[in-house]
C-alpha cells in the first residue's frame, strides 16, 4: 500500500483536508500520514478534526516532534503532498528553516533523492507580488518540488471580484499520485 505523507500548514482549506483530500486519496487506495504545523494543530484541535484524522487514517496526527526515544510513528511514505501551503511554509521551506515538525519532515524529504515532494500554495495576489516569492519558488523548482500553481490550481482572483475560488482537491490529489508513479 502507498502512503501519502500529507502537511497541512494554516492557510484557509486545511479545517477541510480530512473530507476533502484524506478519505478521497484513502478510497484510491493510499494510506494516509498527516503532519500539521503547530498553528494548523491549533486551528483543527478545537474543531475535533484532529481525532477524526487519526480515526480515519489509524495513525497519529503529528504537531509536535516525537521523542529521540520514541519509534516513527508514520510509516515509509511514498509522496510528500503539502496541501494547504501557506506562504510562510513555502517561504521557510525554500531557505531550509526547520522549525517544527512539518518543516523538519519536509526539509529530509527534499534532501532525500527520489522523494517525490508536491506543494500547493494556498496564496492571494499579494503573497505572488512580494519581492522574495519569485526566488522562494525557483529555489523549490530547483530542488525538485513539483509546485502546484497558476490558474489551473488557484486562480489567484476568483471568478467574480471578491469570490474565493474552489480548492481542487482532486487535481491536487492527482498531482501526487502521477509524482509517485514518475518516481523511478
Amino acid at each position: 500500500m502507498r502512503t501519502l505523507g500529507l502537511i497541512g500548514s494554516a492557510a484557509g482549506g486545511v479545517e477541510r483536508i480530512r473530507p476533502a483530500l484524506i478519505e478521497p486519496a484513502i478510497a484510491r487506495g493510499w494510506r494516509v500520514a498527516v503532519t500539521l504545523t503547530p498553528t494548523a494543530g491549533g486551528w483543527l484541535r478545537p474543531l475535533g478534526e484532529i481525532e477524526r484524522i487519526e480515526q480515519v487514517t489509524d495513525l497519529p496526527c503529528r504537531v509536535e516532534p516525537r521523542q529521540p526515544t520514541d519509534a516513527r510513528p508514520h510509516p515509509p511514505i511514498d509522496c510528500y503532498l503539502v496541501c494547504p501551503a501557506s506562504a510562510n511554509t513555502v517561504a521557510k521551506l525554500a531557505l531550509g528553516l526547520a522549525d517544527n515538525q512539518a518543516l523538519t519532515t519536509l526539509g529530509e524529504a527534499i534532501g532525500t533523492p527520489e522523494m517525490p515532494v508536491v506543494v500547493f500554495p494556498k496564496i492571494n495576489v499579494t503573497h505572488v507580488r512580494h519581492p522574495a516569492w519569485r526566488s522562494h519558488t525557483e529555489t523549490l523548482a530547483t530542488a525538485g518540488v513539483q509546485l502546484l500553481t497558476g490558474d489551473d490550481y488557484w486562480p489567484l482572483q476568483g471568478p467574480r471580484s471578491g469570490q474565493t475560488p474552489e480548492i481542487p482537491w482532486s487535481k491536487i490529489l492527482e498531482a501526487a499520485e502521477a509524482a509517485t508513479t514518475q518516481r523511478p
